[in-house]
């Protein structure tokens, strides 16, 4: 019986413009071929990710070790190092396999899922490129609403900042490198001129606990680092599909490593630090862009413009998830799949600024919850595509069968191991909402937050017993 592929390629929407960027890009998720990938800069695998990750949210991260987490300055640091460490390594692998096989994240991961399972993690994807989008522009928010002594409403900020990202990232995949490839240059500046200005405010703190507390807490905040780190892996390949199928790997590796490892840390370090200078909060105000802004009011003048450009600044932060948030419902199907991607991403803006306007008020215990919920899935997603790679596939896939329903995987074996993991976040998740069973048990009644490892253990333990027999079966 022949293969039956859901869209024909005949139907599938092409690239208007050169095949250097010129225009605006109506590719979607179908394979780039390797004669048409002509992205030849590889130093942009660095600054694409450098850029995204060198803004005030990253700040904002590392500001809650200490006051939320209850964790001293030497605990903070470790745990930054550590986990933003492994929450990177999934993200830079991944990006290796744009090149070799010229498809995007989402759609390589329907050789682990097959076709449906693949659009099942479509969702969890778009949920959570509108969920990291709303941090974004409630920070920006934040930012601009302080400068101005509380006369711009949140709902400006948030709505400048998403009208800017929308601009760029609807234009595809070269203009977003093109943004990306020089956005880090102010922002790195300004930090530095933060950092040189708060320096001796700043002292070392020990932990507010001990213990089985002060455990706890390094524990969950990881979960914080991690789901933070990782939260590229979703996306990684869609920002290298266009580099030549030969383009060394180890490269793309360590290039998109140091582009995510690097600002993490050192923003993240800058952001636990600050907490430590003695900045005092207004009331009903909090988070990390009301503490930049209170670090740099001293400076007057030229104080109040380093924050407006801290503000655009996370325009390339928000950019690689409003574009790839397109490529992902093109996954759920035939029919998203004719609708173009721009038109996705601007149906995307209108989600998260009215997500970004609801959860205003709410940000710190917003963005500490939403980066463990997204360490709970993406951390199961990830060991699953791993473990497929190096240990079924051994890194041979039929690439042209991307689209081809019967030559790719039930994907039974990839959602039950989903469902594994899903079981090891609820015994081991620590959230204000709810405390698993083995949280608890490790330190009452708070819990400790191992959501993401149980997660990571009982999604590959069971994927490594179920994908054989599922490839025996099935043949595929």
């Amino acid at each position: 019986m022949q293969a039956q592929s859901e869209t024909p390629p005949e139907a599938l929407p092409q690239m208007t413009g050169n095949p250097r960027g010129g225009g605006l890009e109506r590719r979607g998720i179908e394979r780039v071929l390797p004669g048409d990938r002509q992205h030849l800069n590889l130093l942009d695998n660095f600054t694409l990710w450098l850029s995204a990750n060198l803004v005030i949210s990253t700040v904002a991260l590392g500001a809650l070790a200490i006051p939320v987490f209850r964790l001293g300055f030497w605990n903070s640091l470790s745990d930054i190092i550590i986990f933003t460490a492994l929450g990177t390594l999934p993200v830079a692998f991944f990006a290796t396999l744009g090149p070799r096989l010229g498809l995007r994240q989402m759609t390589i991961s329907r050789f682990s899922f097959g076709w449906n399972g693949a659009k099942i993690m479509a969702l969890f994807n778009v949920a959570a490129c509108i969920g990291w989008s709303a941090v974004g522009v409630l920070i920006s928010a934040q930012i601009l609403t302080t400068l101005s002594g509380g006369k711009l409403p949140i709902a400006f900020g948030v709505l400048v900042i998403a009208i800017l990202t929308t601009a760029v990232s609807i234009y595809g995949y070269h203009y977003v490198h093109r943004y990306e490839r020089y956005a880090w240059l102010p922002m790195a500046a300004i930090f530095l001129i933060l950092t040189a200005s708060t320096l001796p405010q700043m002292h070392i703190v020990p932990a507010a606990s001990s213990g089985v507390e002060e455990l706890a807490g390094w524990i969950s905040f990881g979960g914080v680092v991690f789901g933070s780190a990782i939260g590229w892996s979703s996306y990684a390949a869609d920002y290298t599909v266009n580099q030549p199928e030969q383009t060394a790997s180890i490269r793309v590796f360590w290039l998109t490593f140091g582009g995510i490892f690097l600002p993490c840390v050192l923003l993240e370090v800058l952001g636990m630090s600050l907490t430590t200078a003695g900045f005092p909060l207004p009331a009903n105000q909090s988070g990390g862009g009301t503490l930049v802004a209170l670090a740099l009011h001293p400076l007057g003048d030229l104080g109040s413009f380093l924050l407006i450009v801290l503000a655009l600044g996370m325009v390339a932060n928000n950019i690689p998830n409003d574009y790839s948030l397109g490529l992902s419902m093109q996954v759920l199907g035939r029919g998203f799949h004719r609708i173009q991607r721009p038109v996705w991403t601007v149906l995307g803006a209108l989600c998260y600024v009215t997500i970004a306007l609801i959860a205003a008020h709410h940000f710190d215990t917003l963005l500490a919850n939403f980066l463990l919920v997204v360490a709970y899935w993406l951390g199961p997603w990830s060991i699953i595509l791993l473990l497929e790679h190096f240990h079924i596939r051994r890194g041979n896939y039929e690439a042209e069968h991307w689209n081809t329903r019967d030559r790719l995987p039930k994907g039974w074996a990839a959602l039950v191991a989903m469902g594994a993991g899903f079981l090891g976040v609820y015994l081991g998740a620590a959230q204000a909402l709810f405390v698993g069973p083995l949280a608890e048990w490790l330190n009452p009644p708070n819990g400790m937050d191992v959501g993401f490892e149980m997660g990571v253990l009982l999604a590959a333990l069971t994927y490594l017993l179920l994908r054989p027999w599922e490839r025996r079966w099935e043949g595929r």
